[in-house]
């Protein structure tokens, strides 16, 4: 969809006129008083670049490197009191496993039967795992990888879309909760500590192979620093709002090169089976929240089948209880990414001569 001159940009040009884009999208949303402007502004100004064919270029490393403050922010958030409630999120957390089987029951069906996949790509778009390792496994597994972007990428779009107008409208929950203190009031050494958290725990993570390295890896380093009294405050309110920004950038680059087949078979399945997810994730929190487990709110955002690093924002600007929230999506992504390929070979899910 891209005409003959853009594929002449160099890769550096393709990027500085993302940045253009995502920058010029949270400049508007922030004169217009619109909600999350560094999440969403980014986000809808790529997205509709993207389908009008302009040439972006996602950021690479310099993205990676932003979802480290994420972690860090979960990480700080974990401190010895949120320890003592663990054994209270048993219950809850038990039921992540049953959501899972239920998504992949009728999200295998749905993709192979009605949308027309073959059974390795349904498989794995089914699966509600993180975006990026679904599709190396799929692609490993002899998928159609870039229907698998498209479709997580469309889950991913449509749920930080919808769940803020959910949670003001359906929850009376506001948006406005301090996401963090200005930089400047915060004390330079903890900064330090946690600039070499996120350095550590992403380049450690990678080193070990740790899934979601860029988020868990910081996680794990600063919650150490938290739970042994060295770390008393989250990330300052600049870096989340820079995570938010390439998060959204990010976003809406997945659609770069988007042809209208692919609109209308990969985008338009993935829009479908998040109506299904929905359904789904709205019988658990109904569920969690019946038998006490958990607010609303926190149930809520705790069964989005989002990614990490969505949840997260959404967690912080809402003011739900950030523990309980990562808890139960660590739990579905790490059951997802070390189960979905098993659970392939033991079905004997792989490509076949026949398959698309």
């Amino acid at each position: 969809m891209s005409d003959p001159a853009s594929s002449n940009l160099s890769t550096v040009q393709r990027r500085a006129l993302t940045v253009a884009i995502a920058t010029g999208g949270a400049a508007l949303f922030w004169v217009l008083g619109l909600p999350l402007p560094f999440l969403f502004g980014p986000m809808s100004a790529c997205l509709i670049a993207a389908l009008l064919g302009a040439p972006l270029k996602g950021l690479g490393v310099v993205s990676v490197a932003a979802r480290t403050i994420l972690g860090v922010a979960v990480g700080a958030s974990i401190t010895p009191e949120v320890v003592t409630q663990l054994p209270q999120m048993a219950a809850s957390v038990a039921l992540v496993p049953v959501y899972i089987i239920l998504i992949g029951l009728i999200g295998v069906p749905f993709f192979h039967k009605v949308c027309g996949f073959d059974r390795v790509t349904a498989w794995y778009a089914s699966m509600p795992g993180g975006l990026q390792d679904m599709i190396i496994f799929g692609q490993e597994a002899g998928a159609d990888a870039r229907a698998l972007s498209l479709i997580h990428a469309t889950r991913v779009l449509i749920i930080i879309t919808l769940a803020p107008i959910i949670l003001t409208f359906g929850f009376g929950a506001a948006l406005s909760n301090p996401i963090g203190q200005p930089a400047a009031d915060l004390p330079l050494h903890e900064i330090g500590l946690m600039v070499l958290a996120a350095l550590i725990g992403w380049k450690g993570g990678e080193r070990i192979g740790l899934f979601g390295a860029s988020i868990i890896g910081p996680m794990i380093v600063t919650a150490i620093l938290s739970l042994t009294d060295m770390i008393h405050f989250r990330p300052p309110a600049e870096a989340i709002l820079t995570a938010q920004y390439f998060i959204g950038l990010g976003i809406g680059v997945g659609y770069v090169g988007v042809t209208l087949y692919e609109l209308r078979r990969d985008v338009l399945a993935g829009v479908a089976f998040v109506i299904i997810l929905a359904i789904l994730a709205a019988i658990f929190t109904e569920i969690a929240v019946l038998l006490g487990l958990a607010s609303p709110v926190n149930a809520f955002l705790a069964f989005a089948p989002g990614g990490q690093a969505e949840m997260t924002v959404l967690a912080i600007v809402v003011g739900a209880d950030l523990g309980y929230v990562i808890v139960h999506h660590l739990t579905r992504v790490l059951l997802v990414i070390t189960g979905a390929p098993l659970a392939a070979r033991l079905f004997r899910i792989r490509s076949s001569p026949d398959t698309r």
